[in-house]
């Protein structure tokens, strides 16, 4: 791991795995750096890397909820048909009879 800073120590750049890592100011409540504290601990993690993680986990939901979306969006423009789904009515084994051990 390469550890850069910058003459002024403005930007401070980490190099790894040909990745670039930029240093953020973000502002949180005390209550919530503190749980993100805890959990980083227990996991044995430091807190950069855990808010790395939960963004990336975060900015992955929101992008399957997107997708979800243009996909129920895409059935509300177009509707299945009764035709689409296989098998008539009369050939699905729905098991309302009584058991029958054969």
């Amino acid at each position: 791991m390469l550890w850069l800073s910058s003459i002024r120590r403005l930007t401070t750049v980490r190099i790894v795995d040909e990745m670039t890592l930029k240093v953020v100011r973000v502002t949180m409540d005390s209550d919530l750096v503190e749980r993100v504290d805890r959990r980083a601990k227990r996991l044995g993690t430091t807190r950069s890397r855990f808010i790395r993680e939960a963004l990336r986990v975060a900015l992955e939901r929101y992008a399957q909820a997107e997708l979800e979306e243009l996909h129920r969006a895409g059935y509300r423009e177009n509707p299945l048909l009764k035709q689409e789904f296989g098998l008539p009515e009369g050939d699905h084994a729905w098991g309302d009879g009584p058991w029958k051990d054969e």
